[in-house]
């Protein structure tokens, strides 16, 4: 019952913490509604673009250390409690981004969960996480377009944590991470082919 409740707590703690629209919020703060310009997506990819680039930065840390956390913290308080809290870290962190790309504060309707994802993965695969994000800076240095770099970040994250000590769930979860942010990108992917899609600059 005991580890029934902490799980349950855990989950929904960090489901709350990941579905609190930052981009929304800084968006109001500016007088912005950023579910109106732009791409209408509440990420710190459209609010970079249609607010400014110091609060675009923001909410990519504030989106961050909303995956990065829960992970963090169940992994330090409940790593040595037995098999039965082995994969909350993961859990927590999975409740995060489901919280962030179907925020309850906005109506199920969210961000696409990268910046989220990478902080979950971070705390729990760290070496995978820094050459996903070295592929992200080039692609995007290189290319001019933020989606991309994720699309190629989110594939590299899948297939690098393989390559490095891990559990089976956690390469399993990187993969559906992987596929997820491919198919929250489709718009992003067909407006690239057609040349039509926002470079950052």
């Amino acid at each position: 019952m005991e580890a029934m409740v902490i799980w349950g707590s855990c989950l929904i703690a960090a489901y709350l913490g990941g579905a609190i629209p930052f981009g929304y919020i800084v968006g109001r703060m500016r007088g912005v509604d950023i579910r109106t310009v732009g791409s209408k997506n509440i990420g710190a990819t459209n609010v970079y673009r249609s607010v400014g680039h110091g609060w675009g930065l923001l909410v990519f840390a504030c989106d961050f250390a909303k995956g990065v956390l829960p992970a963090l913290v169940c992994s330090l308080c409940f790593s040595g409690r037995g098999a039965e809290f082995a994969n909350l870290p993961l859990c927590a962190g999975v409740a995060s981004v489901i919280g962030h790309t179907l925020t309850v504060f906005m109506r199920f309707r969210g961000g696409k969960g990268v910046a989220t994802a990478f902080g979950v993965f971070m705390a729990l695969a760290p070496y995978p996480s820094l050459i996903a994000f070295g592929v992200f800076v080039l692609t995007v240095w290189l290319s001019h377009y933020i989606s991309l770099g994720s699309i190629l970040a989110a594939i590299t994250l899948g297939i690098t944590v393989w390559l490095f000590p891990a559990t089976i769930a956690l390469r399993v979860v990187a993969g559906l991470i992987a596929l997820f942010v491919i198919l929250k990108h489709r718009s992003n992917i067909s407006r690239i082919i057609n040349g039509c899609e926002n470079r950052i600059w």
